[in-house]
């Protein structure tokens, strides 16, 4: 019994110091990325700015849910669709109300879903769903029945938006595919009446296409304006990209990623990244929304930093592609920073006034211009290769295998491994050792001395 007792004493002080405490800081993570409060107050808009309706071009809806929606996303097939210049590319939401994007970016809708209806007076040309959380069924309820209502338009999923697909009812019968992850945590397995396949980094099937894990949708979306605008075209945007991954437009089948030790950077990062980087991104008007992105699936979706968007104005910050961004910090109330990143190849030009404001009030953060010299580089690049200095290079290359971003050119140098994330767990685990060592000597063997 008192072999017994010893063990279950030592057990849970494990599972209480150690596992607590990286239980508690994993969700706090995860919900300061895909659920990230605003702290400072919503300014009074006074209006948002709306691309030209052409009604002889195709409409392209992007959907934003409550409360958020994965950045990467909704971002970039905004993005890849725009740049092509024929289609009406909008963002849509169940109301007109600021929408939040994962890691802390908010923006504004285009239209809701009414008003779009109203608009078009028939169904979107083409529907693009991205990673959107059901937790909260009323909030979510809308983005689901408008889904079911477009039902026969032609319907592009990224990511884990096959699962909110899914979840209408649509997909069944079909053939699917989602981020590599889902397969391993079973949530494909809630719908069993898909043909889910995790060989392939899209899967077309009639008036669906669904796309694998983040950059897979880029390949996705590549596909689909192959098929409607010409290859030509779909090959001109990859080259404006810098995306050297066109060949998995043509045959997107894939040797696929499974959940491994790998992961064990990402978790540990989550739970015992508790000094996490404080990062600072200067919003200008004619940003590049790609390269916005970056810094949010890049950083933010690492567990190692904290974003926060920065201007010096109250109005919607309007990027190269007409989203209107709304900032959660002015230049006055910034909260102590490590770093400042201006992002996109033409920042230094574009942002000149915000950067010369921003150093016009002596901060010590000097901005740092993370897409400079990457004009003939993917947006995602430099990023990666940044993190891998500023943490380690095993998040950096996570990082990489998260985004199913499978090239091979990239240079990580910085440390191995996380110090912090991997010594903080040693000391833990000595703590819980030492704390069950103590109730052993001054309790359960002080209790086997009395009885004698």
């Amino acid at each position: 019994m008192k072999l017994i007792l010893r063990v279950i004493v030592y057990v849970m002080t494990f599972v209480i110091i150690f596992g607590g405490i990286g239980a508690f800081e994993y969700i706090r993570s995860k919900q300061e990325y895909w659920n990230p409060t605003r702290q400072t107050p919503m300014p009074a808009l006074q209006g948002v700015s709306v691309p030209e309706h052409n009604p002889k071009k195709p409409t392209v809806a992007v959907l934003l849910s409550n409360p958020t929606t994965e950045v990467f996303d909704f971002m970039v097939p905004y993005e890849i669709f725009a740049m092509t210049e024929s289609y009406n590319v909008y963002a849509v939401a169940p109301d007109k109300n600021m929408k939040t994007l994962t890691g802390g970016l908010d923006l504004m809708p285009h239209y809701s879903f009414d008003e779009l209806d109203r608009l078009l007076g028939k169904s979107p040309d083409l529907i693009v769903i991205p990673a959107m959380p059901m937790v909260d069924e009323a909030k979510y309820k809308p983005v689901r029945e408008w889904i079911q209502k477009h039902a026969d338009t032609k319907l592009l999923s990224i990511c884990a938006g096959a699962l909110n697909l899914a979840d209408t009812g649509l997909l069944k019968g079909k053939e699917a595919t989602t981020d590599w992850k889902s397969f391993d945590y079973h949530e494909v397995d809630k719908y069993p009446e898909t043909n889910w396949r995790r060989d392939v980094r899209y899967v077309a099937d009639g008036n669906i296409v669904a796309s694998a894990a983040l950059t897979s949708g880029i390949d996705a979306v590549l596909y689909v304006i192959s098929q409607q605008l010409g290859e030509p075209m779909a090959e001109k945007i990859a080259k404006e990209l810098n995306y050297s991954f066109y060949h998995f437009v043509k045959n997107p089948k894939i040797d696929p990623y499974y959940l491994d030790r790998t992961e064990w950077i990402f978790t540990f990062n989550q739970a015992f990244q508790w000094n996490k980087k404080r990062s600072g991104v200067l919003l200008y008007n004619g940003m590049d929304d790609g390269a916005l992105t970056t810094i949010f699936d890049t950083y933010a979706a690492s567990g190692t930093s904290r974003v926060y968007t920065i201007s010096d104005v109250k109005q919607p910050i309007v990027t190269k592609y007409h989203l209107n961004l709304v900032t959660r910090y002015q230049m006055s109330n910034t909260p102590k920073l490590d770093r400042l990143f201006v992002p996109g190849v033409e920042a230094e030009s574009l942002a000149a006034g915000e950067v010369k404001q921003w150093n016009a009030r002596g901060s010590k953060v000097v901005p740092e211009f993370i897409h400079s010299g990457s004009h003939d580089r993917f947006m995602f690049d430099a990023p990666l290769e940044d993190l891998a200095k500023q943490e380690d290079v095993l998040t950096a290359k996570y990082g990489a295998k998260r985004l199913e971003y499978r090239a091979t050119n990239l240079t990580f140098k910085g440390n191995p491994f996380s110090y912090e994330a991997f010594g903080l767990p040693v000391l833990l685990s000595l703590a819980a050792l030492l704390t069950a060592f103590y109730i052993d000597r001054r309790f359960i063997r002080r209790v086997r001395r009395g009885r004698k």
